[in-house]
């Protein structure tokens, strides 16, 4: 039996309002950067108690800027704080529609082969005289397993 977790069309004229957004969006938050993995790996990460040790910080340092020198920018960190506090909600959003857009992805995906495991098995028993066999064989090749090559005998 079909799985059917999901029924979802989506039109042309959706994915071009969708394609669209994006574009505004990329457009709106040009500024955001990507980082390689290595680089990602060497910065230190302000995970949930380091904000707070962060926030109390420039709280601390924005009371007491007597005490700040000029070499620590203090405007540019309360400015990092402040894009932080703005981002935020908007990236949250954006990841709980790209978890969605995973999860419709996968269930459209599980449906589908729901659906060719059914209709492959309609072939395996009701195909065989109606000249469907090199067709059921050709699609058999997703259970294929890959040749071993015999070992290279030891010298």
């Amino acid at each position: 039996m079909s799985l059917n977790l999901i029924h979802l069309d989506v039109t042309e004229e959706q994915v071009a309002t969708a394609q669209a957004a994006l574009d505004q969006l990329e457009s709106a938050l040009s500024g955001l950067m990507s980082l390689s993995p290595d680089e990602r790996r060497r910065l230190n990460k302000m995970g949930a108690k380091s904000e707070v040790f962060c926030r109390q910080a420039l709280r601390v340092l924005e009371q007491n800027q007597q005490i700040v020198p000029p070499s620590l920018d203090l405007p540019g960190a309360q400015l990092d704080l402040r894009t932080l506090d703005r981002l935020r909600p908007l990236l949250d959003r954006l990841q709980r529609l790209a978890e969605r857009g995973d999860d419709t992805e996968t269930a459209l995906g599980a449906d589908l082969m729901a659906f060719a495991l059914e209709g492959y098995g309609l072939l395996k028993v009701s195909g065989k005289n109606q000249g469907l066999d090199g067709l059921r064989k050709e699609m058999s090749a997703r259970w294929a397993k890959p040749r071993r090559e015999a070992a290279a005998p030891a010298e």
